[in-house]
């Protein structure tokens, strides 16, 4: 294969997840749950109310900012994704093709010695942003004082890693956000019947590194008239070897899983009651690349 045609399946250098955010008015309860998915606080933000949370090599950010809550239009007071920011071989280079495909910029927040990573509008009031791994430094290290030296995490169960993002989309607009994914960022709509874990509907969407996954959500049935149905990231999903000895490990932190008509744990994937403030997770049966870092 060409270089021009691996540029062309994966335009932006696209090499995983880097981080994922949420936006929580419940630092502390979400903060408990990490800890039972086998996350741990390791830093604070220098001058804001966010915290980094690290599981090998997984990051999750708690952002409980008074200013980012006060411009977030939620439509109620449970946690959401409010970020995944994505790691590209060239984030301006990245940043301007995206400009270039007509997506919308995000104003930079970075006050005097803090990074600014670029970033476009995602789903809702999301951010995609785009993170250099040309870097020679941790984006970390500018922002974030950490808790200790003891910076590394291991993983609650060996190979547990971001599997993707599950977003729910408003009625008759799969294909549109089809077209977003596949020309800002390089993504592919994988055949119709084409299922992972246990979740049987929605359109899957894979990454151009192949490291990463997206599932579109329609409502089906009566959802619309049961639900309070909105445009956003709904969940996270873990990819892991072996769900039930996955299930055992988060089970004995305190972390309960549905198990009902629409929900039954088994080989293929589980998903994580409510749990603080109605933010759930889920567990599909998947193995990383070799040398995946997340």
């Amino acid at each position: 294969m060409t270089h021009q045609g691996v540029a062309e399946e994966n335009p932006l250098g696209m090499q995983g997840i880097e981080f994922i955010e949420y936006l929580s008015r419940h630092p502390d309860e979400l903060g408990g749950v990490l800890t039972q998915l086998g996350f741990r606080l390791v830093a604070r933000h220098r001058s804001r109310s966010v915290f980094l949370y690290r599981q090998e090599g997984m990051h999750i950010i708690v952002n409980a900012d008074a200013e980012a809550l006060a411009s977030h239009d939620q439509p109620d007071e449970g946690d959401q994704i409010n970020a995944v920011a994505i790691r590209v071989a060239d984030a301006n280079l990245a940043y301007r093709r995206c400009m270039q495909w007509g997506a919308w910029p995000i104003p930079t927040r970075a006050d005097v010695m803090e990074l600014n990573i670029p970033g476009i509008h995602g789903v809702g009031d999301s951010v995609i942003y785009l993170v250099d791994q040309r870097r020679n430094f941790s984006i970390y290290d500018v922002d974030f004082d950490f808790v200790s030296d003891e910076r590394e995490v291991p993983p609650l169960v060996p190979g547990l890693h971001f599997f993707g993002l599950v977003q729910y989309v408003n009625p008759d607009r799969t294909a549109e956000w089809v077209d977003f994914y596949r020309q800002l960022l390089g993504f592919r709509a994988l055949p119709a019947d084409t299922r992972f874990g246990i979740l049987p509907h929605g359109t899957i969407l894979e990454s151009p590194c192949q490291r990463f996954y997206l599932q579109l959500v329609e409502p089906v049935g009566d959802a619309l008239l049961d639900v309070e149905w909105y445009e956003r990231f709904a969940r996270l999903a873990f990819g892991t070897p072996d769900v039930p000895h996955t299930m055992h490990a988060m089970e004995s932190l305190g972390v309960t899983f549905e198990n009902n008509e629409f929900s039954r744990p088994n080989a293929r994937g589980a998903v994580t009651s409510g749990l603080a403030y109605d933010v759930n997770f889920e567990l599909v049966h998947h193995t990383a690349q070799p040398g995946e870092p997340s």
